[in-house]
C-alpha cells in the first residue's frame, strides 16, 4: 500500500508539473502532503518530515537568492557586456563554437566535482552569449548536464564514492576501470555540443533581421541601462568575480556565505547610495525569490518521500515485479532504467538503497555487483540536473531563466537517450558485460 501511494504521488506530481497548469510551488506544497495523509501520518510526523527536507535545501535556497542578486548586479554594471563582446569577436555568430565553448567551460568548472560550483561558473558566463545569439537555454542546460555527468566520474565525485562505499572497494581502483570510458565520454560531450549547436542553428540562432539589430542597438543605448553601468570599476568587478569563483573552487567558505559577502561588497563599491542599493536589490528580487520559493516547496516533496518510507517501499516493489528470468541481465536493466528511476529516488536512495538490492539480486544469477554499480553510474550520472529531488536542478533552472516543465519536456528524453547510448558504448568497450 505504501509503495502504491508513493508511485501515485510521484506520477500525479510529475503530471502536474509537465502540464504547467499549476505553479511548481503549489504542486510541491500539496501533492506530497496528500500522499502523507493517505499513509495516515499525523500532522506532527508530516511537520517533522518536511523539516528534514528543509534542512537539506535551505543553504541552496540562500545561495540562489544571493547568487542571482550578485550576477544581476554584475550585469547592471556592464561586466558581462565586456565578456560577451569579446566572445562575439572570437566566435562571431558561430553558434556551434559557442556550444562547444560551453561544454569546455562546464568540463573545466566541474574539475572539483561540485555541481553547484559548475552551475554558478558556467551559466552566468555563457547565458548572455546564448541569449544574444537567440539560442535556447534548454540546450545550454543539456550540455551542462552532460559535461557534469561525465566529469562526475572522477574519484572525488559523489556518485563514484557512493558506489565504491557499497562495494567496499577503493574508489581510485574503481575509477581506473572507468577512466578509458570517461575519456571517450569527454569526446562525446563535445559532439553533443556540436549537435546542439546544429539544432539551434537550424532554428535560426545567430541570424538577425535588420529590425532585431536596430532593437539591440536601441537597447544598448537606453539611458536608464547606461546609467547603471560602471566602466571605471570594470577591473574591480572582474577581480571580485574572479576571487568569488576561486573561493567556490577551493571551498574557502560556504558558497552561500561567499555570495553574501560578494554581493555586499559589489553594492557598496558600485552603488554607494543606500537608496540605489535597495533599488538594485529589488530589481532582481523577483527572479531570486521565485526559484528559491520553488526550491523550498520542493523540500516538502523531498522530506516526505525520503522519511515516510515511501521511497523504500517503491524500491522493494520495483524489485518484486521484475521477472526472475531477467536476473542475468540485471546490470543492463540497471543501466537502462537509471535515468527515470534515479530522477525519482535521489542520489543517496539510488546508490545506498536501490544499488545494494539490485546488486544482491544480480549476484544470485552470477552477475557481479561491480557490474551493476558501473551500469548505474553510467546510466544515472548524465541526469544530474533533471531530478526535482536535486537542489542544484532548481539553481540551474533559475540562473538559466527556464521553467521546470519546459526543461523536462525538452531535456529528459534527450538525457535518457544519451544514457542508453553511453551504456551501449560501455558494452562495446567491455566495461558493461552481457552474461
Amino acid at each position: 500500500m505504501t509503495a502504491l501511494i508513493g508511485y501515485t504521488t510521484l506520477i500525479v506530481l510529475v503530471f502536474m508539473l509537465l502540464r504547467g497548469k499549476m505553479s511548481p510551488i503549489t504542486v510541491f506544497g500539496t501533492i506530497p502532503v496528500i500522499g502523507a495523509l493517505l499513509l495516515m501520518a499525523s500532522p506532527a510526523e508530516i511537520s517533522e518530515w518536511i523539516g528534514s527536507g528543509l534542512n537539506s535545501v535551505w543553504k541552496t535556497a540562500v545561495l540562489f537568492i544571493f547568487s542571482v542578486e550578485f550576477f544581476g548586479i554584475m550585469s547592471d554594471v556592464g561586466m558581462f557586456d565586456v565578456l560577451v563582446n569579446r566572445l562575439i569577436k572570437m566566435a562571431g555568430k558561430n553558434v556551434i563554437l559557442v556550444a562547444v565553448a560551453t561544454a569546455l567551460v562546464a568540463v573545466v568548472g566541474h574539475l572539483d566535482g561540485a555541481t553547484a560550483t559548475t552551475v554558478l561558473i558556467t551559466i552566468p558566463a555563457m547565458l548572455p552569449l546564448w541569449k544574444h545569439l537567440k539560442m535556447r537555454p534548454t540546450g545550454l542546460l543539456f550540455i551542462l548536464g552532460t559535461a557534469m555527468g561525465v566529469m562526475n566520474l572522477v574519484p572525488w565525485g559523489g556518485p563514484i564514492v557512493r558506489v565504491a562505499t557499497v562495494l567496499n572497494m577503493d574508489v581510485t581502483e574503481l575509477w581506473h576501470l572507468i577512466l578509458p570510458f570517461q575519456g571517450v565520454c569527454l569526446l562525446i560531450t563535445v559532439l553533443i555540443a556540436v549537435l546542439i549547436g546544429l539544432i539551434e542553428k537550424r532554428r535560426g540562432a545567430g541570424v538577425f533581421t535588420e529590425k532585431e539589430l536596430l532593437e539591440e542597438e536601441s537597447r544598448q543605448q537606453d539611458p536608464e541601462v547606461e546609467a547603471l553601468k560602471r566602466p571605471k570599476l570594470l577591473w574591480f568587478n572582474i577581480l571580485l568575480t574572479a576571487l568569488l569563483i576561486l573561493g567556490l573552487v577551493f571551498s574557502i567558505m560556504s558558497s552561500h556565505v561567499l555570495f553574501m559577502i560578494a554581493l555586499a561588497v559589489a553594492l557598496i563599491v558600485n552603488y554607494p547610495d543606500a537608496g540605489m542599493q535597495r533599488k538594485r536589490f529589488k530589481a532582481h528580487a523577483s527572479d531570486a525569490l521565485d526559484t528559491s520559493a520553488t526550491l523550498l516547496a520542493a523540500a516538502v516533496f523531498i522530506g516526505i518521500m525520503q522519511n515516510s518510507g515511501m521511497l523504500d517501499a517503491m524500491v522493494e516493489a520495483l524489485l518484486n515485479v521484475m521477472p526472475a528470468s531477467m536476473g542475468r541481465y540485471m546490470n543492463l536493466i540497471a543501466g537502462v532504467i537509471s535515468v527515470p528511476v534515479g530522477c525519482c529516488l535521489g542520489a543517496d536512495t539510488f546508490y545506498y538503497g536501490l544499488f545494494p538490492l539490485l546488486g544482491e539480486a544480480a549476484a544470485a544469477y552470477g552477475v557481479p555487483q561491480l557490474d551493476v554499480g558501473v551500469a548505474m553510474l553510467i546510466g544515472k550520472n548524465v541526469a544530474m540536473i533533471c531530478s526535482p529531488l536535486q537542489p542544484t536542478t532548481f539553481l540551474a533552472l533559475g540562473l538559466a531563466g527556464t521553467e521546470l516543465n519546459e526543461h523536462l519536456k525538452t531535456n529528459f528524453p534527450r538525457t535518457w537517450l544519451l544514457s542508453i547510448g553511453l551504456c551501449i558504448i560501455a558494452i562495446l568497450m567491455g566495461l558493461m558485460k552481457i552474461y
